[in-house]
């Protein structure tokens, strides 16, 4: 069964500060990786030594909290960047990567990212600015989270959803990609139960549209209201 994240993100990837001249001297020196869907890139705790293109495929970041709940932080796409670089205090991943389906990987060595960069005037202006668009992503989730209770973090998710996988139906916005109610709990760090009860809240308000797992934004406006949506462009707005 194919991965249902690895359909096209109509929000753009975060590679997208990178001139294609420097975004190629990054690819120079990446050797690739293949990882099966299930596996781990790297797991949280672990010193963190590379970066990571994914080339082909879908991963999931996740937070652990000391209860062993997992918090899902980010999805990635094909086109996408991530991973951890270690300084002299923080050494190593704060998170976990999944492959969620089979994935091809380029992977930067953390020593040769830093000769390029030293060597790059150009690339390490774009690198600052990739590195700026990830903590600025980071941000906007940690607002959703805890500044407006559940429903406001499940509303801001479904905004997500409508940037990267929603297509227009006049005033509607339907999905294209099924997440489970346990998959939209754990990006908002919550119940399956929870979840189920929201979206029914939801749908009798009419502010969407729910059956068999695919979700319709009839309202977005009343959506944005409730996450007081501050209008980032959809490129920050995405899973």
């Amino acid at each position: 069964m194919e991965c249902p994240m690895i359909s096209k993100n109509t929000a753009g990837y975060n590679t997208q500060s990178f001139a294609s001249e420097n975004f190629s001297k990054l690819k120079g020196v990446m050797y690739e990786r293949h990882v099966p869907r299930g596996e781990k890139i790297y797991w949280e705790g672990e010193e963190c030594q590379h970066i990571y293109f994914l080339k082909q495929g879908a991963v999931k970041l996740t937070k652990s909290s000391d209860e062993g709940k997992d918090l899902v932080l980010y999805y990635f796409q094909s086109g996408d960047l991530f991973g951890d670089l270690k300084d002299d205090v923080h050494i190593t991943n704060s998170y976990t990567a999944e492959a969620i389906s089979d994935c091809t990987l380029g992977v930067i060595q953390q020593k040769d990212l830093e000769t390029l960069l030293w060597q790059n005037g150009d690339l390490a202006i774009d690198f600052m600015k990739w590195l700026g668009y990830m903590q600025r992503f980071l941000q906007t989730k940690l607002r959703d989270l805890l500044f407006f209770g559940k429903n406001g973090a499940l509303a801001s998710t479904l905004i997500r959803m409508s940037n990267t996988y929603g297509v227009s139906e006049g005033n509607k916005v339907r999905f294209t990609n099924r997440l489970t109610n346990s998959e939209l709990g754990d990006l908002i760090g919550s119940t399956r139960e929870t979840v189920n009860r929201m979206l029914n809240q939801l749908k009798r308000e009419e502010i969407i549209d729910y059956e068999g797992g695919v979700i319709t934004i009839r309202d977005i406006d009343r959506l944005k209201a409730i996450c007081h949506c501050e209008g980032c462009p959809s490129s920050i707005c995405r899973l």
